[in-house]
């Protein structure tokens, strides 16, 4: 009689273990290891040289080197993102928050894909539910076919059945197979579809878009090994309470990782926004205080931010520190700088940090914007009217020069600014300098409060 092969995972992180424990040995997580039945069947066995193909090691310089094919999605963003557009064979995951837009992104790729034949397989909405998504988004893909099942086997006799060039899974945890008796959603579930997709993906030359669920923590629902499996990981980034998404490229085979691609969620979908500075910058009638406009880095794009700070005396003697956007742990330390260096009160300071449009900065870049922010709002003073700040600043209180300046140096050219704050380190190596705009260098930090203002 066949045995049946049981093994234990965690739904956190996809740990397997032979007998159950309370407390993950991986992630640390208590009561998250389920059992699940791996294998039927045990008996199948590995016949050693048996090999009798091709298929042998060859010396690396005799290996041919292959130029992958890209499609284009009709997404300048999504293509910006991928490397260029999508690789045929190629298999993408995305992943995101609940409500954040991975569907209306997944399905108007397959409606905006002209002269591309797309199966929209989605195990979560029916046929009808996503006609709805699609005449609001609009249709200009005749060759889009949408499919409503959960079932692997099934989708992949309609991928052979109509052999598309691009394959949409909304979503992997929906999708099941009858090999594993585990139900839809379950680590052993997840990883045998998912290495299923890819095998026909690899096969066939079919593009496969899947979308994923994530966990409270941010990551990517399932086992680890799912990140592992795919070509491309991609996460879509965003308040629910905000119109603007980012999507950022996590793993790429084919590509760079630091591209981002931003998006506005309007009623018609989602809308491409080729300048982000335009959109993350507010205009006022008269200058405000605890304001100042900061030249970030992001992948290869360049844009302005306006960075709010406010700063209060500390009614309850144990001040506060609230970043939103922002690592509040490196906040602490510009403050600790601050404090320091130029000899200002901040441990009775309440210290509230903002950036416009709701994003999420890590860029050491803005450092000098932050404290320059700080400076306002403690004086109570607006920033010099036209003048925007790139630098990262050291615990020692020296500025570092920001990566790639000279590119946001252009940024602020462009944008209209009449000066930019830089470290004075950069000023005998910036070799072309855009008209009409003032470089700035300051050294130190005590030098920046005469600069602010």
């Amino acid at each position: 009689m066949a045995k049946v092969k049981k093994a234990f995972f965690c739904r956190n992180c996809g740990y397997e273990s032979p007998k159950w424990v309370g407390r993950c040995p991986s992630c640390g997580e208590w009561n998250t290891l389920a059992e699940e039945i791996v294998q039927k069947d045990n008996t199948r066995t590995h016949s050693y040289g048996s090999d009798r193909g091709n298929n042998r090691p060859r010396p690396v310089h005799e290996i041919e080197q292959q130029n992958y094919s890209r499609i284009d999605l009709y997404n300048g963003e999504v293509n910006r993102v991928l490397g260029g557009g999508l690789v045929r064979g190629s298999m993408v995951l995305l992943g995101g928050e609940p409500g954040i837009g991975k569907s209306t992104l997944s399905l108007q790729i397959a409606l905006k894909a002209k002269d591309l034949k797309t199966l929209y397989v989605s195990g979560e909405e029916s046929p009808n539910q996503i006609k709805m998504r699609a005449e609001r988004i609009g249709v200009e893909n005749p060759e889009c076919y949408i499919y409503g099942e959960t079932n692997l086997e099934n989708i992949l006799n309609r991928i052979d059945e109509y052999s598309p060039d691009l394959v949409v899974i909304d979503s992997i945890q929906t999708i099941y197979t009858d090999q594993i008796e585990s139900s839809p959603g379950s680590v052993s579930q997840i990883r045998e579809c998912a290495a299923m997709l890819l095998k026909y993906a690899k096969q066939t030359g079919t593009s496969v878009f899947i979308i994923g669920h994530i966990t409270k923590d941010g990551v990517i629902a399932g086992p680890k090994i799912l990140e592992h499996i795919v070509d491309v990981v991609l996460q879509f980034e965003g308040d629910n309470n905000n119109i603007y998404r980012i999507l950022r490229g996590i793993k790429n085979r084919f590509g760079a990782t630091f591209e981002i691609g931003v998006f506005e969620m309007r009623g018609e979908g989602l809308i491409e926004v080729s300048n982000p500075s335009a959109i993350l910058l507010t205009h006022y009638d008269e200058p405000l205080s605890g304001i100042a406009v900061g030249a970030a880095i992001d992948g290869l794009r360049s844009y302005l931010i306006e960075t709010q700070a406010l700063v209060s005396t500390a009614v309850y003697g144990t001040p506060q520190r609230s970043a939103t956007g922002f690592d509040s742990r490196r906040l602490n330390m510009l403050l600790a700088v601050l404090e320091k260096r130029v000899g200002l009160k901040m441990y009775q300071k309440d210290v509230f940090l903002n950036f416009a449009g709701g994003f999420k900065i890590s860029d050491t870049g803005l450092d000098m914007s932050i404290m320059a922010a700080i400076l306002s709002s403690y004086f109570d003073r607006p920033v010099r009217e036209g003048c925007c700040f790139a630098g990262e600043i050291g615990l020692s209180g020296e500025i570092r020069p920001a990566p790639r300046s000279e590119q946001r140096i252009s940024e602020a050219a462009r944008l209209g600014f009449k000066s930019i704050v830089v470290s004075g380190y950069l000023q005998k190596s910036l070799p072309n300098i855009p008209k009409g705009i003032n470089v700035i260098y300051v050294n130190k930090v005590e030098e920046l409060a005469k600069v602010v203002f």
